[in-house]
């Protein structure tokens, strides 16, 4: 849907050391997981040829007329000069297979450990249990693939070094969803558009802003993969447990607080829920400080911003039994709160020592802030010698 002659699926040439490591082969069949996810992907609206390219066009406009609003909000000089990543409009199905590809780099370390556990299965047993595992991970795609309107991969250039042009990562917007959600809404086209860009591309400023932030981030799921499949054999027993809990309308039982919500009720281990508290803790900042930037658009920026906002906040209410059970096993309420939760870290930051200081954030990974930071933004704000 992209309407020009770049390949919305062919990331850019990194030298990163994750992108070096052979794959582990079998494990999961990553055509496979494109295919299925671009058969299984719900239609999108009805446009003609000529709708199609106008939105096309006007989105790739919009996406760099919000660039300069991101660097007046967030005052990160990285917004500058972004031309180490690109900006693709996609289709579903584009969509999609990019993500197979991030979801390659990403689950890399994790498939090397569990091939090396399981070097005694046989090619055939290992080709059916990636066959099985590239239709899951395809069918979950296809229900995501009509949900989101943007996305930022920080992790594209790893997926085919090589392939030249862009060192960085890859903002995606899904225009099919947009025009459905502002068709939805019944609100202006291009309004609508541009407070969609200024989000993504507030992303795409933050990874320009902390070139150290995608190898950490890479590093961290590293570690956290690493244990997880250090307890392999007891998965399947704690993906049960959670099955049953989700069927009879809860969360699994958890002694230590609230549910994160779906798969990320499978971590018992305290090593585990160490690694992943300090990757929901950058998510948070990441979602917080985008939605931040979002709301303090004003109307001289999208003029309908209110109604937009108002009527964007309000979706969900309707949602069927079915998308809401898909909701909870994949977590993605979980992520609703991450952005409600950072924003609150970000506008406490804020309030207290100014932008200035907040940007204090992006200088390295000792600047993050943790989990129970985030939700005590002052003890941040005190380490940080503010």
């Amino acid at each position: 849907m992209d309407g020009t002659t770049r390949n919305p699926a062919d990331p850019a040439h990194s030298a990163d050391r994750f992108a070096t490591r052979p794959a582990a082969p079998g494990l999961i069949n990553w055509d496979l997981a494109a295919a299925t996810a671009a058969r299984l992907t719900p239609a999108g609206p009805l446009l003609s040829g000529r709708q199609i390219g106008l939105a096309v066009e006007e989105l790739r406009i919009l996406a760099d007329r919000s660039v300069p609003h991101v660097h007046d909000i967030t005052r990160l000089e990285a917004a500058r000069d972004l031309r180490d990543s690109q900006v693709l409009i996609v289709d579903r199905a584009s969509w999609a297979k990019a993500n197979t590809q991030s979801f390659e780099v990403l689950l890399q370390p994790a498939l090397q450990k569990l091939a090396a556990k399981q070097a005694t299965m046989s090619p055939s047993s290992a080709a059916v249990g990636g066959t099985i595992t590239g239709a899951q991970l395809g069918a979950v795609l296809a229900f995501l693939s009509s949900k989101v309107l943007g996305q930022y991969d920080p992790f594209a250039a790893m997926a085919s070094p090589g392939s030249a042009g862009f060192a960085g990562g890859r903002l995606l917007l899904v225009a099919p969803n947009i025009i459905s959600v502002e068709r939805e809404l019944n609100v202006e086209p291009a309004d609508f558009r541009l407070w969609v860009c200024l989000h993504e591309q507030t992303h795409r400023v933050q990874f320009a802003a902390a070139p150290w932030l995608r190898h950490h981030m890479l590093s961290e799921i590293e570690k956290l993969s690493g244990l997880l499949m250090n307890d392999a054999e007891n998965m399947g027993d704690r993906i049960a447990s959670a099955a049953r809990a989700l069927a009879a309308g809860k969360s699994p039982a958890r002694s230590d607080g609230p549910s994160r919500g779906g798969v990320l009720d499978l971590l018992q281990d305290p090593e585990e829920k160490a690694a992943l508290s300090h990757l929901t803790a950058v998510m948070s900042l990441l979602e917080g400080h985008a939605s931040v930037v979002m709301d303090a658009v004003d109307a001289r920026i999208v003029p309908s911003v209110v109604t937009i906002r108002q009527r964007f906040n309000s979706r969900g209410k309707d949602r069927g039994a079915i998308e809401k059970f898909l909701r909870n096993v994949l977590g993605l309420d979980a992520k609703m709160r991450q952005y409600s939760d950072g924003a609150r870290f970000v506008r406490a930051v804020v309030a207290g020592v100014g932008m200035e200081g907040f940007n204090r954030v992006w200088e390295g990974a000792g600047h993050l802030p943790t989990e129970a930071e985030i939700h005590a933004p002052r003890q941040w704000i005190e380490r940080m010698g503010l």
